[in-house]
């Protein structure tokens, strides 16, 4: 018996296979329930007592031996197997639906595509900024309502960490490293503690604009206005100025165009006015300049604001804020046609 294991064991050793089929005729001839080894396993009752421990031992091993090879020819040729190399299996089942493009990327986009072509480039900032960014750099009082805890979400343990209110905050961050001439548009999404409803939310997106050199003056930033609405509604837009008030402008004003919807006649969506506000603007405030290490003895500039969730609700009507975070499928679809 002991001469018969050892026999298999130097052929199990030596096992090789060409193929899959060679190598499942190997495992059947020592493996298999009428194997060779599956033999010695039924004879093992004919050995004599004082064998029994050594031999059922040296079985074991043969056994084991056995199926460790042939699992090793076998992770062999599934590793050299290249017959699928041009599939992914990995991929999708088929058939594979597109999705589409976020209505609010599509207009963030064409923001971006309008200020690139007037010279703009893209600056971003952190979400999570400090009250220096936020407020303090851009001229806020110490009592300004917007730092309230209505308005801004604070954290707890470190009040002057908060989410940050507007994209101002890249604004204040790109002037402090960086000297005129500064044109710049800043995308992202900011946070204001209001409930949730179908004209406002906890979180929505803004694109900035800034623009800081010298002889920088108010006509420059009408004209950029008038381009940009024309651009963005259709050649026959008409825009308007409102006098307002923003601590980081001076003067400040509040930008409306005339109704898309029913071309200034007056209609519902613009209360019968004729126009429908969009964004705020104005010149820097030499305050803010100063804050930000540029001389506003030398240098002017103007800033212009607008939420991306308003410009969008404009461009297709949407009525409902809370419809572009829902991620509802049959909404995103409707603007398959939009890029």
């Amino acid at each position: 018996m002991i001469d018969k294991i050892n026999q298999l064991l130097q052929e199990v050793e030596a096992l090789k296979a060409a193929n899959a089929e060679e190598l499942e005729a190997l495992r059947i001839k020592f493996l298999s329930k009428k194997g060779a080894i599956n033999d010695l396993m039924a004879d093992f009752r004919n050995v004599a007592a004082e064998q029994k421990k050594e031999v059922g031992m040296r079985l074991n091993e043969l056994k084991n031996k056995a199926q460790e090879k042939i699992n090793a020819l076998k992770e062999q040729f599934e590793s050299q197997d290249t017959g699928c190399d041009d599939i992914d299996l990995t991929r999708s089942a088929y058939p594979v639906e597109l999705g589409t493009r976020h209505p609010l990327t599509i207009v963030k986009n064409e923001i971006i595509d309008i200020f690139a072509r007037l010279g703009f480039s893209i600056a971003e900032g952190p979400e999570i900024e400090d009250d220096w960014h936020v407020f303090s750099a851009l001229n806020f009082a110490e009592d300004h309502p917007a730092r309230d805890m209505q308005d801004t979400f604070f954290i707890e343990a470190h009040p002057d960490i908060v989410l940050r209110t507007h994209t101002s905050s890249v604004q204040t961050r790109v002037m402090e490293v960086s000297q005129p001439p500064i044109r710049i548009i800043c995308p992202g999404r900011v946070y204001r503690n209001e409930a949730i409803s179908y004209r406002a939310h906890c979180f929505f997106h803004q694109v900035e604009a800034l623009y800081v050199d010298k002889d920088v003056s108010f006509t420059d930033l009408k004209q950029v206005l008038l381009l940009f609405a024309k651009e963005m509604f259709g050649e026959d837009t008409k825009i308007r100025l409102r006098p307002s008030y923003f601590p980081f402008t001076e003067p400040s004003a509040e930008m409306d165009i005339s109704c898309n919807i029913c071309g200034g006649k007056g209609c519902p969506f613009c209360k019968h006015t004729g126009w429908v506000e969009i964004l705020g603007c104005g010149m820097v405030d030499p305050n803010v300049l100063e804050s930000n290490g540029i001389d506003s003895k030398v240098y002017s500039g103007y800033a212009l604001g607008m939420g991306i969730e308003r410009i969008t609700n404009l461009k297709y009507q949407v009525k409902d804020l809370r419809m572009f975070s829902e991620n509802d499928t049959r909404f995103l679809k409707e603007f398959e046609a939009a890029y």
